[in-house]
């Protein structure tokens, strides 16, 4: 059975990236993506040290494990890897990579075994006097070997049985090649036999200097074992970080790898997405040569694909799944970066081959309902499936397909699918999570273009595709008389009527989120305008309140002494009270008609319109009624009644000429804030330093209008709430 990489024709691509790696592996990483993708990135801005290829060692770390003695070989591929790292702790690496690979702290005992080897990977005799006296006389030995062979083939004794006067290696001895009758004049012994009778000898001369040197060896074996011995136990008293390190080299060789794969390829890293969306741009699979790169989006539930046959839907649909399957394992591919979005998918599902098997007594659709069966158990995955109606009645076929492919799309499945059945088609266009693609054909040149139009149903062109492989074109025209202008017909109004509903949804969709913008811009309109309402109110405070400020002063100075200033002061304060009128008298346009009975609002606070007398109106807000301009008020949604409170009284206690707290519980807001503005103005003209406003608790409608007036009100140096009255506000002048 196919593995997913060879139905989307991947398998090239994932064994040529697997020659990236150090050491062969599977190609999916455990973790966090995103992480993952943090750490590539990174090092792709880097020139970083080539990594040194290293075999797979977890039978070594087993043996570590039980504390057993490993060969020089293999501890040298766990030093590889120590030293691979140290020399990417000397380089000044971007984050996080820096903080990875400085984390890393490899023992000291550990990296002192490291001086103990070569480059080639044997024991460095300048560590070990022993060690370099026996290759040193290894050395010797040998040159006296390789002398005396030598001599010996250029004796005149030797010389007629000699077929050469090399020395020749053979099963690593030094021999040389004679012809037979040599042992009358050498005693040798034999150690091969060429084809053509001759003979490779090692002479007894020489037996002594092989002992010699087989002696030695052993001595040098007996030291290399006491160091593995040695390093094998220091390895496993640091079992946990030689496991932690090699696991880690593993993790750095996908790195690497994708990295050193997507330069060599000029190809792109795509991190899945949270969305469920296929966005490909520029995008070419990696199995086709010269590809015509494809841009499509797939957004919905199900993409249905018709049209041309060998038009590409296979490969479109292999190019949907590879996308995913490569992003999802971060594998680099050719694409547009900047415009290419992919999905993140929990699994992925390609329903491509035949499964027709004699074996297992099985049709090709019953194979085909096999596949699907097991969708019923999946989630969160995407679905490939070419040629859906394949092995049975197409018509019985759509309609099945339509309720499966309607009801497996609720469990978050993702379906893309391939037919030349226009049925299936026509069924579902109607549904808004379908998304119809057609692969087009040029019908001038008469071949297909292998590119995609979305939104419409396609033509198979079976006729057009039979003659341009050949098929005679009498047998063609045949076919097509059997065929029949009036199914030709049928189809052609199948796929108008198709791409014109899709045309009519599309424009309905468009004017839809037009309306909706026209909406929002209104509701920002209505803000705007209220805030320049706000603006408006606050002016006007403004001036009454220079007015009544100017009013008192010029007052005071009159009562003093009747004087020029004193009129200068009054007419200044006129001027502003003329700046307030004018201000007053801005008119609103498009102001809505209110009535009595609307649902109003004014300032922050909303309420009823009790009754309208010129141009000033009487609301409740929360049980309080206050009289207010009636060009301030707005018509909003309803409020519910609040019985009113009983009006009470209002006394202001006096202290000389003005007074130094002021009660306003009970007024109407219009009449509390006219009150506290004289107030206000009496005690600046006193020179008060500090009074009181006596609010009362309430609902708190009264001293919020208190509070907002007080926050515009010039002159103020602070205000507060008093301690242990809610009621009452204290205000510095």
């Amino acid at each position: 059975m196919k593995t997913l990489t060879e139905k989307l024709d991947l398998d090239g691509f994932i064994e040529n990236f697997k020659k990236f790696y150090a050491r062969d592996k599977n190609i999916e990483m455990l973790g966090d993506i995103n992480q993952h993708y943090r750490y590539i990135s990174a090092l792709s801005n880097i020139e970083f040290p080539t990594i040194k290829e290293v075999k797979n060692l977890d039978i070594e770390l087993n043996r570590i494990k039980k504390q057993g003695v490993l060969g020089l070989e293999e501890i040298f591929s766990f030093l590889t890897i120590v030293t691979y790292f140290n020399s990417l702790k000397a380089l000044t690496l971007p984050e996080p990579l820096n903080k990875w690979i400085k984390d890393i702290d490899i023992p000291n005992e550990i990296n002192d075994i490291v001086k103990y080897f070569t480059d080639e990977g044997e024991l460095n005799p300048e560590r070990e006097p022993e060690l370099y006296d026996i290759e040193r006389a290894i050395k010797i030995n040998r040159a006296s070997i390789k002398e005396s062979l030598y001599k010996m083939a250029h004796s005149s004794k030797l010389k007629d049985y000699l077929v050469d006067t090399q020395v020749h290696f053979l099963n690593g001895e030094e021999t040389l090649l004679v012809r037979g009758g040599f042992n009358r004049i050498i005693k040798a012994s034999v150690v091969g036999r060429t084809s053509g009778g001759f003979f490779y000898i090692l002479p007894q001369t020489i037996s002594h200097l092989k002992e010699k040197e087989s002696n030695l060896l052993s001595k040098k074996e007996e030291i290399i074992y006491k160091y593995c011995q040695q390093f094998s136990a220091i390895f496993s008293k640091y079992f946990l970080f030689i496991r932690f390190i090699n696991r880690e080299y593993d993790r750095f060789d996908h790195y690497q790898a994708r990295v050193k794969f997507a330069k060599a390829f000029d190809y792109q890293f795509i991190l899945p997405s949270k969305r469920k969306v296929i966005k490909l741009s520029s995008f070419a699979h990696p199995a086709i040569e010269n590809p015509k790169p494809i841009d499509i989006t797939l957004d919905k539930s199900i993409m249905l694909v018709t049209g041309v046959n060998a038009g590409g839907k296979t490969m479109l649909l292999k190019s949907l799944l590879s996308s995913v399957y490569m992003s999802k394992n971060l594998l680099p591919f050719k694409c547009n970066s900047e415009k290419t979005e992919v999905g993140h998918y929990k699994s992925i599902e390609a329903v491509i081959d035949d499964p027709q098997s004699v074996k297992n007594d099985i049709s090709t659709f019953a194979g085909r309902m096999v596949e699907f069966s097991k969708l019923f158990s999946k989630e969160n995955s995407i679905v490939g499936v070419d040629e859906i109606e394949l092995g049975t009645d197409s018509d019985e076929a759509s309609s099945l397909f339509r309720v499966m492919l309607q009801d497996l799309s609720k469990r978050d499945i993702t379906f893309i699918i391939t037919t030349h059945h226009k049925r299936l088609a026509s069924l579902m266009n109607g549904d808004d999570n379908v998304e119809l693609i057609a692969a087009l054909y040029d019908e001038a040149k008469r071949e297909p273009t292998y590119t995609f139009l979305q939104g419409s149903i396609g033509k198979s062109y079976a006729f057009e595709t039979a003659e341009r492989y050949g098929i005679p074109e009498y047998i063609v025209n045949k076919a097509k008389v059997v065929y029949g202008e009036d199914k030709e017909n049928l189809n052609e109004l199948i796929e108008k009527s198709t791409s014109l509903e899709r045309e009519m949804r599309l424009k309905i969709k468009k004017i839809n989120n037009e309306l909706k913008a026209i909406e929002k811009k209104k509701e920002n309109l209505e803000v705007i305008e209220e805030r320049l309402n706000e603006k408006h109110r606050k002016a006007i405070a403004t001036l009454e309140n220079r007015y009544n400020a100017a009013t008192k002063r010029a007052r005071e100075a009159i009562k003093v002494k009747e004087s020029t200033e004193g009129r200068r002061l009054l007419n200044d304060a006129h001027k502003h009270k003329e700046d307030s009128k004018r201000v007053q008298e801005v008119k609103q346009p498009n102001r809505v008609v209110l009535k009595v009975g609307d649902r109003v609002k004014y300032r922050s606070s909303k309420g009823e319109l009790l009754s309208i007398r010129g141009k000033e109106a009487t609301i409740e807000v929360e049980g309080l009624k206050m009289r207010v301009p009636l060009d301030k008020l707005k018509r909003v949604g309803a409020l519910p009644k609040i019985k009113p409170k009983p009006k009470t009284t209002v006394t202001v206690e006096k202290s000389g000429r003005g007074s130094i707290s002021i009660k306003l519980l009970g007024y109407f807001v219009d009449e509390a804030l006219e009150k506290l503005d004289i107030f206000l103005s009496d005690a600046l003209v006193n020179g008060f330093s500090e009074v009181e406003i006596i609010h009362g608790t309430g609902t708190g409608v009264l001293k919020k209008v208190i509070i907002d007036y007080l926050k515009s009100y010039p002159k103020l140096q602070s205000f507060h709430g008093k301690k242990g009255n809610l009621g009452i506000i204290i205000v510095k002048l």
